[in-house]
């Protein structure tokens, strides 16, 4: 399970981030203890320079002292710049580093009419060691985007990869984990995995977990489930009857349910 701040949440007069913190690793610590399973938190440490990126760094692996393995460092390439992003890696080594793909309707979009597109961005991304970063939705989420847009995510998870204009090689550099975020639920999980042909993502699904009908907690279980769906090729109002999170997800996202899966209240109020 994966939480984190989104980039403008960095050290806000509404957040700040010396009384955050703290109550973010306990609520940590309690999350671990109940569950059994390890939580990881991404906290945003852009910052104006990077002597203060750094102190803020510093002040979160203190706050999480033994837990400061379970904590990734989000840093907004878009606001701090390569240089930020290719410094936290050189002084954190061992942290995971979200690099937060801001400023996509002034850089990335297709409607930009100047910029660079998406997929060179990635590959910027793995070349200054991020971790991870955000790829779009490919067309499932609420991000303009198509389902061709896998290629952003196969270039940076592979050592090979046949872009649209050249063969991509890393002669094996580390690869940098796809982040699928906005407007994503556990309904639209199963088709975007299905198109993308893999599980190895991290999937950010806020509005996709608290919107949930039951609770934050059983949105993020529905996600799981839809994942699992998607594993094991099952139909989703099949697997919706055996599952109830996943179930409760129809009724917390009628809009999308009624577009992907018509009839749906007929079916699973039959089976109940």
């Amino acid at each position: 399970d994966f939480i984190k701040n989104d980039e403008p949440q960095g050290n806000q007069v509404f957040a700040p981030m010396k009384k955050v913190m703290p109550l973010v690793y306990d609520a940590m610590k309690r999350a671990q203890d109940e569950t059994g399973q390890a939580k990881i938190f991404s906290a945003n440490i852009t910052a104006d320079d990077h002597y203060e990126m750094c102190a803020r760094a510093d002040y979160i692996l203190e706050t999480f002292g033994p837990d400061a393995d379970k904590v990734a460092f989000l840093v907004d390439g878009y606001v701090g710049g390569p240089g930020m992003v290719s410094t936290a890696r050189r002084q954190y080594p061992d942290q995971y580093l979200h690099y937060h793909r801001a400023g996509h309707g002034a850089v990335t979009s297709p409607s930009s009419k100047r910029g660079y597109d998406a997929y060179v961005l990635a590959k910027m991304a793995r070349l200054q060691g991020a971790s991870g970063i955000h790829v779009g939705t490919m067309g499932y989420g609420k991000m303009e985007g198509s389902p061709d847009d896998r290629a952003i995510a196969y270039v940076i998870e592979r050592d090979e990869y046949q872009g649209p204009a050249y063969r991509q090689k890393w002669y094996g550099m580390k690869p940098t984990t796809p982040i699928i975020s906005g407007g994503m639920n556990a309904l639209r999980l199963p088709g975007f995995f299905a198109n993308l042909g893999h599980g190895n993502v991290i999937n950010t699904a806020g509005g996709g977990s608290y919107g949930h009908i039951d609770s934050p907690a059983a949105g993020a279980i529905s996600l799981r489930q839809a994942y699992e769906c998607w594993k094991a090729g099952a139909d989703p109002i099949e697997w919706a009857r055996e599952h109830r999170e996943f179930a409760r997800a129809f009724a917390s996202f009628p809009a999308d349910a009624d577009r992907l899966h018509p009839g749906w209240r007929e079916k699973l109020a039959a089976h109940r």
